[in-house]
């Protein structure tokens, strides 16, 4: 999922004590979408009484939810979740999802104490964990390096995985290397992102190409990616990546809340659809997607609202 980055005024103990009573639903009627607002608005205060509280919500039976926490935790690039983190990617119990998600959110905050910890996992038994920790690693490394790229100018504010491949390349130059399932996850990764800056209708088909792929960790940052992009010639490969039954249910929730992202007419009948999937993880993403869509498509200033309430 991905938001504006916003910055919200210093709150009061009552304020936090109000967004984790909704972020954690102690009241059990608190409506997914609304914990995610109290989420992301925990993400915008970005200091450490917030990452403690989005750490208790990680006791939730969600998957989506303990996902997107995990995501939110690396975006805020605080060295205090650290703990956190590495307790969710070490438990062998919990959703590969969520799991895969605290190791990216390790890579994207960047600290080199988190090598070891991610190294343990590269023979893990999910396969999504460990490709996530290799790129995690690499990131590391490659944010810690004490000779710099000049990485063009992007747009999206977010921490990605990796970074947009230095060199402003052609489109058919980066499409070629980002199809190539030979070359290291890390550099067809640093190609997606160099493709998403180009946010033009040959860009998106040559993202969407990737959908063949065989890694569904690959396919899941495509739709990813499709979402911060928000460009309209995206939406037909994200309904039929929803539509696939037979697709990761990772790779079916991120192409849910890309559309409720993008947010085109047409959008919001699909995922009414697929509300009531027969995935847990794909249908709450559709109820989310379509909080998303109502958004986008009115005069809220910010998703982050959980001070307006």
């Amino acid at each position: 999922m991905a938001f504006e980055d916003v910055t919200l005024p210093t709150v009061d103990e009552e304020t936090f004590q109000k967004l984790e009573a909704d972020l954690c639903n102690t009241s059990g009627k608190t409506p997914l979408h609304e914990r995610f607002r109290a989420l992301f608005t925990l993400k915008a205060l970005a200091d450490n009484r917030s990452v403690d509280i989005i750490g208790k919500a990680f006791a939730d039976d969600s998957a989506l939810l303990k996902h997107e926490l995990a995501y939110v935790l690396g975006q805020m690039k605080n060295p205090h979740a650290h703990t956190i983190l590495k307790i969710v990617l070490g438990k062998l119990d919990e959703d590969p999802m969520v799991r895969h998600e605290a190791a990216e959110a390790l890579g994207a905050i960047g600290s080199l104490e988190s090598l070891p910890i991610l190294e343990e996992f590269l023979k893990d038994g999910s396969i999504e964990v460990r490709q996530t920790c290799e790129l995690a690693i690499e990131k590391i490394n490659y944010d810690n390096r004490k000779e710099k790229e000049s990485i063009p100018q992007s747009a999206y504010s977010s921490i990605d995985p990796a970074p947009p491949t230095a060199n402003e390349e052609s489109t058919e130059k980066l499409r070629k290397v980002y199809l190539d399932e030979s070359r290291p996850l890390f550099e067809r990764y640093r190609a997606m992102f160099a493709l998403r800056n180009q946010c033009t209708t040959e860009s998106v088909l040559a993202l969407a190409d990737g959908f063949s792929d065989s890694s569904a960790l690959f396919r899941h940052e495509i739709a990813y990616v499709f979402g911060q992009m928000q460009h309209p010639a995206a939406v037909p490969s994200l309904i039929k990546v929803l539509g696939n039954l037979e697709e990761a249910n990772m790779v079916r929730h991120e192409a849910a809340e890309a559309l409720g992202s993008i947010a085109t007419p047409e959008v919001y009948p699909i995922l009414a659809q697929y509300r009531d999937d027969k995935d847990r993880v794909v249908r709450e993403s559709c109820v989310v997607a379509l909080d998303m869509y109502e958004y986008e498509n009115n005069e809220q200033l910010q998703y982050a609202d959980g001070l307006n309430k």
